[in-house]
């Protein structure tokens, strides 16, 4: 009986590639909206400087050129598309849940402003806790319009000013 789900299981699974073909779903105007994925990736942007800041959280901007990101065998970005990368640290949000709501907010809310950020590489850092007395559930609705509303923010701000490293 086992085989024979694990059977199904990959028939499933190669119905799925031909159902769902490998096409992006969020390019605009010639731009990608890239996820940054690895360590290094995310040191890189951490390491440039700030962009904007909200009362929790801080938006970090790497410029794409070769000169100013260190040179691997392998480059870490590709240079003409928008890079985002979320990071909610446990020192912060406590629960998995709260932590994924956060990240899925921040993900939403870069496909929505995409086309107004800069070709660079983003970090969207979580730097300080919600109060849960205020939002007892990890996931509530109250808890993500409170984090959408300052996501916004925090793009708002970030689309005003151009930073001196990007703007060249």
């Amino acid at each position: 009986i086992n085989a024979r789900r694990a059977k199904g299981r990959k028939r499933l699974a190669s119905d799925l590639a031909v159902v769902w073909p490998a096409v992006d779903l969020f390019r605009k105007g010639g731009l990608i909206l890239q996820r940054l994925k690895s360590r290094r990736q995310f040191q890189a942007v951490l390491a440039a400087s700030t962009l904007a800041r909200t009362p929790h959280f801080a938006l970090h901007c790497a410029a794409l050129n070769a000169a100013d990101l260190p040179s691997p065998e392998k480059p870490l970005f590709a240079p003409c598309d928008v890079w985002l990368g979320a990071m909610v640290p446990k020192r912060w949000a406590k629960r998995a849940v709260t932590r994924n709501a956060i990240k899925r907010q921040i993900y939403l809310l870069g496909h929505d402003f995409e086309h107004v950020l800069a070709q660079a590489a983003h970090v969207v850092r979580l730097r300080s806790s919600f109060d849960r007395s205020l939002f007892p559930s990890a996931s509530s609705e109250a808890l993500k319009a409170t984090v959408r509303s300052e996501l916004q923010q925090l793009f708002s701000r970030a689309t005003a000013q151009t930073p001196r490293a990007l703007s060249g």
